[in-house]
């Protein structure tokens, strides 16, 4: 599923009343929309999705805190300060050979904002959020990402009492990396689970 799809874009009574609000701040001269999008670009693709990708070298460079992380992930996350509402409540996923994971919210759109930001519009969109548990080998090769036959593909519903966090595989030839190198190939998706870690270049 790519993010050039149509999706049902109609919004919920909160977000219209934001959007609204928006708006009027905007004609009045109180705002500005190109400041209020680079500020939800830096919560999207740079602040959370950073917090995440720590978390996710951390486990892939220290096997005790990789199994403290299945355990309690909440706390795991804790303890490196990413904490706070929407990610009160973390299970971590983990990728493997047999097995991939996927993230969806069927009921609304639950998301771990601490350790991936702000979730993405096709994340909240109803085709998405059907279709990922109807068809997750579909959905994923719509995102480019194409599965052996053979792996078995996970789905994990989001609630507002539990979040999911994936930790991808770790990319073959990355050995000797460093945490700060190996958090440069997780991405959002990835942690998702609609992508794979980004090979060494």
């Amino acid at each position: 599923m790519s993010h050039d799809h149509d999706h049902d874009n109609e919004l919920d009574p909160f977000a219209a009343r934001v959007r609204a609000l928006e708006t009027i701040l905007t004609q009045k001269g109180l705002i500005d929309p190109a400041a209020i999008d680079v500020i939800v670009d830096t919560y999207e693709t740079k602040i959370g999705p950073r917090n995440g990708a720590r978390v996710v070298a951390k486990a892939w460079t220290d096997p005790a805190y990789a199994d403290w992380l299945r355990r309690d992930a909440t706390a795991a996350i804790d303890s490196l300060g990413y904490t706070g509402r929407q990610g009160e409540h973390i299970q971590a996923v983990f990728n493997s050979e047999e097995t991939h994971n996927l993230v969806v919210c069927t009921l609304c759109s639950c998301y771990p904002w601490t350790v991936l930001g702000l979730p993405p519009v096709w994340y909240k969109a109803p085709p998405y959020r059907s279709r990922a548990v109807i068809d997750p080998r579909g959905v994923l090769a719509e995102f480019g990402l194409t599965l052996p036959a053979d792996k078995k593909i996970r789905v994990w519903d989001s609630t507002a009492e539990l979040r999911y966090l994936v930790v991808p595989m770790r990319p073959k030839g990355t050995e000797g990396w460093s945490e700060e190198q190996l958090a440069e190939l997780v991405s959002r998706d990835a942690m998702i689970g609609t992508a794979l870690a980004k090979a060494p270049a």
